[in-house]
């Protein structure tokens, strides 16, 4: 059975939790890629923690990367993640998959996961190698020397990585989910900063694990692959799971594998070692792309230190239709609804409005506008950009003197999977799963360095 779901590229981890008597409420915090340009989040996260237990201490937000101590700080996670080791604070539960529920006010229905391990010799990032895990989006390769600092010599790995299944006949999580109640609860506990409530129930039959890998068989099937996505390049090049969130997270872990198979190389016994080594894993959550209470939202632009005037001349001159609107949230209803041109909104200082390409030369509305942010910035070097989840903080952080916010229009989640499948890779920070708040909270933790 084992068998079975190592050749679908998943394996089922030992995972760690919290001892007893630790508060989860403290010990969860969100995704380290949230909130990245606004600190003040992190600083309510680290009054409310206080000197408590918590992931917080294991991870590095990366709103602090470009700080001068980033060293110290990494060092300070390694640290805390041996002495919670040490002193007993995170413990192992055993092997087994953690079924999640996830419920937010954002949404009427829960959202569904289940936490697995999967085999990073079946995932690639680069854009011409068609393996059965995937990223959906193209990877920053200069974004990934500080994250694999922080992932080098580190015992743990925390996942705020999603992978997407496309299984609209819901065959594999939704089963499992109904018979909940018959599984171990792993967890139950409402998350800080009015970010909903997470419960989780332990999977470690093998009846379960049977279940899973023929769900998966299924949906990996070459012939099915072939003929649902008319695709006809063979059965090497099915796609089984899409990287949703945590794209660079999950390229870190893949560069950090490669790094330790050059190392071990040329050692005696060297594929025995590798095939053991807990970095070859890297643990995820699985959701169906067809979850219901799975949103799909784009990820807005910032733009910094940026003028803007100049910016829109430049979009006008290259056939862009800036028209402005006394309310930018007007301007965000008409992105919204427009379903035949490429339109954006914007937002400065003074000022907010639309910018329409009624002729766009790109499929996908999010790489008309980027690669004019691209062009504009080779040869205005000074500014900065962001990525950011939401319309509320895409204003607030576009008013502020020198940026501009330009809201993007949303992308039909069903046909995610089609477009990565026959036309590659879309461009970095397309899509979002729903707003900041209703990311993945570390709370399951997985040993990644052999233990001595």
């Amino acid at each position: 059975m084992r068998e079975r779901l190592r050749d679908l590229g998943i394996s089922v981890p030992e995972i760690y939790l919290p001892r007893e008597g630790i508060d989860y409420r403290k010990w969860a915090v969100i995704a380290c890629d949230q909130y990245s340009s606004e600190r003040e989040y992190w600083e309510d996260v680290a009054r409310e923690v206080n000197d408590a237990p918590s992931t917080l201490r294991l991870i590095f937000p990366e709103c602090f990367l470009e700080d001068s101590d980033i060293d110290q700080r990494i060092l300070a996670v390694h640290r805390t993640m041996h002495e919670y080791l040490e002193q007993g604070l995170i413990t192992s539960r055993g092997e087994a998959f953690v079924l999640v529920e996830r419920t937010t006010c954002l949404q009427e229905k829960p959202r569904l996961g289940l936490i697995v391990a999967i085999d990073l010799e079946q995932y690639q990032y680069s854009e011409d190698l068609k393996t059965l895990i995937r990223p959906t989006e193209a990877t920053i390769k200069e974004r990934l020397p500080p994250r694999m600092r922080i992932r080098r010599g580190a015992p743990l790995e925390l996942p705020h990585i999603m992978l997407l299944v496309d299984d609209p006949k819901k065959t594999l999580i939704e089963p499992l989910y109904e018979r909940r109640y018959y599984l171990e609860k792993a967890y139950d506990f409402d998350l800080m900063q009015n970010s909903g409530h997470i419960r989780g129930w332990f999977v470690r039959e093998d009846r379960e694990f049977d279940r899973i890998a023929q769900a998966l068989e299924n949906l990996s099937d070459p012939c099915t692959f072939r003929a649902r996505y008319s695709h006809d390049n063979g059965a090497d090049d099915v796609l089984l799971f899409a990287v949703g969130d945590g794209n660079h997270s999950l390229a870190t872990a893949k560069a950090i594998w490669e790094e330790i198979k050059n190392a071990y190389r040329d050692k005696p016994d060297a594929q025995r070692i590798l095939s053991e080594h807990p970095a070859r894993y890297a643990l995820v959550e699985l959701v169906n792309l067809h979850d219901e209470g799975l949103p799909f939202h784009p990820i807005h632009r910032v733009l910094f230190n940026i003028d803007a005037s100049d910016f829109l001349r430049m979009l006008s001159a290259v056939g862009a239709e800036i028209q402005y609107r006394s309310d930018a949230r007007q301007a965000f209803a008409e992105v919204d609804s427009e379903q035949d041109s490429h339109i954006f909104a914007f937002v400065t200082e003074n000022k907010s409005g639309t910018i329409r390409f009624d002729k766009p030369k790109t499929l996908l509305a999010v790489s008309t506008i980027q690669e004019y942010i691209d062009e504009y910035r080779k040869v205005h070097p000074g500014f900065g950009i962001d990525f950011i989840h939401g319309g509320t903080s895409i204003e607030t952080i576009g008013r502020k003197n020198g940026n501009m916010g330009i809201y993007l229009p949303p992308i039909k989640k069903e046909s995610l999977f089609s477009i990565v499948i026959h036309e590659g890779l879309m461009p970095r920070k397309t899509f979002s799963l729903g707003e900041a708040s209703e990311k993945r909270f570390y709370i399951e933790s997985r040993i990644i360095s052999p233990q001595q």
